[in-house]
């Protein structure tokens, strides 16, 4: 006989260490199924976790994680491989755990399929039926192939088969899936694991979904409007089962929502979201002295559609201090300037480029449902703001980051710490409002003071928050050259791919690309030993300071996947649809001879290639689709079920 074990180890809370002393484990003899129970907790009450096994009968098993890995054992040498038997202790006060043991008899030349389940649902008699759909081998098959089968659908829509086999690697498995199931799914990860949906954050997630499937963007867009107060403020971020969540004074939360609206229309074409409904949210106000309130706001009787909720956010967000810049509030992007504008009057740069991107897209939807005056409007404050951006913005040699509530700049050469940041001038570039001329220069800047080839990382800002005044915030609380505080956040990295790309420097960009690529930092057994993460996902954030410099920081629930994804398709391969229309805009290294893409589109599969005779970086010198001339990279998609040939000549 061989003895097989199954071991696991639940969490049924935030974080184990939590929630291990109120897990209670029962076992049913007659079904052969493990329980196990959080008994105290606020969220998903009552809810059950299960495991059972099929192939072969389960001989002992035990909830006592101390029984299975021993006094001082650990899992990678477990007591409990060597027991004949577990005792079969269950219950209320152990560290719990499962673990089920089985006695396999095989013959000679025999062999025999385990499979074991694991899961969690409303209450017994819902597992009990899962356990029964699952109980027959034909159905486990179907349905492991089923799921292998959405992936290769989901991840197999957009494949790129270009000269760099990491990029491919990324861009057609591993960045849509780390988006997928960590940061929409599960919004948990090792390092952050409490499950709740962010307003800006699961908003960003989704844009990279909208070649692959729109609908879930689309899903997200309606219920994000619904986690909006009445007054045109939302949740910072919030619980999905009881709807609570934090009221804050952020600045940049509110216009995520008319940004990725724009966005997903101009991708898609579905004009039809703006008519949805959902309903807004009521609490009392912050007070003047409150920063954020956790709370369970109550879900008013009034609704809007998706477009009013987004007119409501925009007017929401239309508060500018003394020098014409948006109020910073209790934090823009950067959640760690808590305190730039404690009083009120602090202003940021970097919410000024993202405003006037979001004010000039969103009031080309106004005019297009003939609300002229708002559109009018809209494109007016863009301008004024645009010339506050220009005439208080500019350090001289790059844009500034922020002003404090007294007036002192941040991002400027006059500080001490954060004399640049990366944000404010790579947004310069993607607004497309900055001057020509300054914008390269911001980006030269970013590149001389933040881009440290030698050690691989791309700094968010430096020097690094330390000793000087005024106290920016949070920001602070990290060690000097760790996350926010002067390390690589890798979310706002990928922003300057997408500017270089913008620029039409495809030598940067891919070079920065290949940087923060997670492959590129385990190569090597150097790499790996001071990388210390996987290197399959992308890091939020890596390590600048000595003697941690290229250390991974948190991995898995990162923004960064997504925006990474939008870099490399959109950016540096230039794949961009119209609505039902493909625009090609490749900003590649001169060194690539070319590359090759498929696209799914409904029942049609395009197939793409370009050329690069010339070594160019940017630039149509010919395309043709089935051996006919167009006369500019655009292709009007058909839903024909045809395999169509798009040929691009750089």
């Amino acid at each position: 006989c061989i003895r097989d074990s199954y071991y696991a180890e639940w969490v049924m809370g935030v974080t184990r260490q939590l929630s291990a002393p109120y897990l209670v484990t029962d076992y049913d003899g007659d079904k052969d199924i493990f329980y196990v129970q959080n008994t105290l907790q606020e969220e998903f009450v009552g809810r059950i976790g299960f495991l059972t096994s099929f192939g072969a009968p389960v001989s002992s098993y035990t909830g006592d994680r101390s029984e299975f890995i021993g006094r001082n054992g650990t899992l990678g040498d477990p007591r409990g491989l060597k027991l004949d038997r577990f005792t079969e202790t269950v219950g209320a006060g152990l560290d719990p755990c499962c673990a089920l043991q089985l006695l396999v008899s095989l013959a000679p030349g025999e062999s025999k399929t385990l499979t074991f389940l694991l899961g969690e649902t409303e209450n017994r008699a819902e597992v009990e039926k899962v356990v029964a759909n699952y109980g027959q081998p034909e159905k486990t098959l179907k349905a492991f192939e089923e799921v292998n089968r959405y992936w290769d659908e989901l991840l197999g829509n957009i494949q790129v088969d270009t000269p760099d086999s990491s990029m491919n690697l990324l861009l057609n498995r591993w960045l849509l899936y780390q988006t997928v199931v960590c940061r929409i799914w599960a919004r948990s990860a090792f390092y952050q694991s409490g499950g709740a949906y962010g307003f800006r954050d699961q908003l960003q997630d989704v844009m990279a979904l909208v070649y692959t499937t729109p609908e879930v963007t689309r899903k997200q867009l309606i219920l994000h409007c619904g986690h909006q107060f009445v007054e045109g403020d939302v949740q910072h971020w919030w619980h999905a089962e009881t709807g609570k969540g934090i009221r804050t004074k952020f600045s940049d939360d509110l216009l995520w929502l008319p940004f990725v609206t724009a966005y997903y229309i101009e991708r898609t074409g579905d004009t039809g979201i703006l008519e949805e409904t959902n309903t807004f949210l009521e609490d009392e106000l912050l007070k003047e002295d409150e920063d954020e309130r956790y709370s369970i706001p109550k879900i008013s009787q009034e609704q809007g559609t998706v477009y009013e909720h987004c007119i409501r956010a925009i007017e929401r967000g239309l508060h500018f201090g003394e020098h014409g810049l948006p109020l910073i509030g209790s934090g823009d992007w950067n959640d760690g300037f808590s305190r730039i504008g404690i009083k009120g009057k602090g202003e940021s740069v970097w919410l000024g480029w993202f405003l006037y991107l979001t004010l000039t897209r969103f009031s080309s939807l106004c005019e297009g449902r003939q609300d002229f005056e708002r559109g009018t409007r809209y494109r007016s404050i863009a301008k004024e703001l645009q010339q506050n951006m220009e005439l208080h913005g500019w350090d001289g040699g790059w844009y500034r980051r922020a002003y404090f509530d007294d007036g002192t700049p941040l991002g400027s050469s006059q500080n001490r710490e954060c004399q640049i940041d990366a944000l404010a001038q790579s947004w310069s570039v993607l607004s497309g409002a900055a001057k020509p001329s300054r914008a390269k220069d911001a980006m030269l800047a970013l590149e001389h003071y933040l881009w440290r080839k030698e050690d691989g990382v791309l700094l968010l800002l430096t020097p690094p928050f330390d000793k000087s005044l005024p106290d920016p915030g949070y920001i602070k609380g990290y060690v000097p050259g760790v996350r926010e505080n002067g390390g690589q956040y890798t979310h706002g990295a990928t922003w300057a791919i997408l500017a270089y790309t913008s620029l039409g420097e495809g030598d940067k960009a891919t070079e920065l690309f290949q940087m923060l690529s997670p492959i590129h930092h385990a190569r090597t057994e150097h790499e790996v030993n001071r990388y210390k993460v996987e290197p399959y996902v992308v890091a939020a954030d890596v390590y600048a300071s000595h003697p941690h410099v290229g250390r991974g920081g948190w991995t898995w629930y990162t923004g960064a996947s997504g925006w990474m994804y939008q870099a490399g398709l959109e950016g540096i391969l230039g794949f961009k649809r119209q609505g039902d229309t493909l625009v090609l805009t490749p900003c590649i290294p001169s060194s690539w001879p070319g590359y090759r893409m498929t696209y799914h589109y409904k029942t049609t599969k395009y197939e793409i290639l370009v050329e690069n005779p010339m070594s160019k970086m940017t630039g149509c010198a010919k395309i043709t689709l089935d051996e006919d001339v167009l006369l500019e990279p655009a292709i009007l998609l058909k839903d024909d079920g045809q395999v169509h040939t798009i040929r691009f000549t750089m």
